[in-house]
């Protein structure tokens, strides 16, 4: 067995252990740090898929300023931070009966579209398309400009948001 599909298998396990862990857990700051191992999982990801600018975008974006902002969140609202018994409702059962439903329907478009068909002899695109980091940024500085910024200042309303709500409560 190759490293790579070793090294996959390995980061998926844990991705999917704190995936579990996020939603079954019942304090709310653990649940935001399980989800921070699941970004960090998606990025190790992307360094197997060799998208090593992707990877580094997802370190950025989620890993650093989404779970800053959650937990900002979280602490500005004062919610509880301990134990918390009222997050298990009493029809759990049917958002576990729902995502199983969900995973066989997916699986069963994904076997439907692709069936048999071969994987390419060659799945490193990035070293067959070339660097695709001068691409992603030209992009992103020249096309994609004004969504990125208009981005960055709904993250800016939402961290003011919350602060103001929690002023208003002293």
């Amino acid at each position: 067995m190759v490293a790579q599909n070793i090294f996959f298998y390995l980061l998926a396990a844990v991705m999917v252990g704190a995936a579990v862990a996020v939603v079954t857990t019942r304090n709310v700051v653990r649940a935001a740090l399980y989800l921070i191992v699941v970004f960090a999982g998606v990025s190790a990801q992307y360094v197997l898929l060799a998208a090593e600018f992707v990877a580094v975008t997802q370190v950025l974006i989620y890993v650093g300023a989404i779970m800053v902002l959650m937990l900002f969140g979280i602490m500005l609202t004062r919610a509880k931070i301990g134990r918390d018994v009222d997050l298990t409702h009493d029809y759990w059962y049917v958002g576990l009966a729902t995502a199983v439903i969900l995973a066989a329907v997916m699986g069963y478009a994904l076997i439907d579209a692709y069936g048999d068909d071969p994987l390419p002899e060659d799945t490193r695109v990035a070293q067959v398309a070339g660097s695709n980091t001068a691409t992603v940024g030209d992009a992103l500085f020249s096309q994609y400009l004004i969504p990125f910024e208009v981005v960055s200042v709904l993250l800016l309303a939402a961290l003011v948001g919350a602060i103001v709500i929690a002023r208003k409560d002293r």
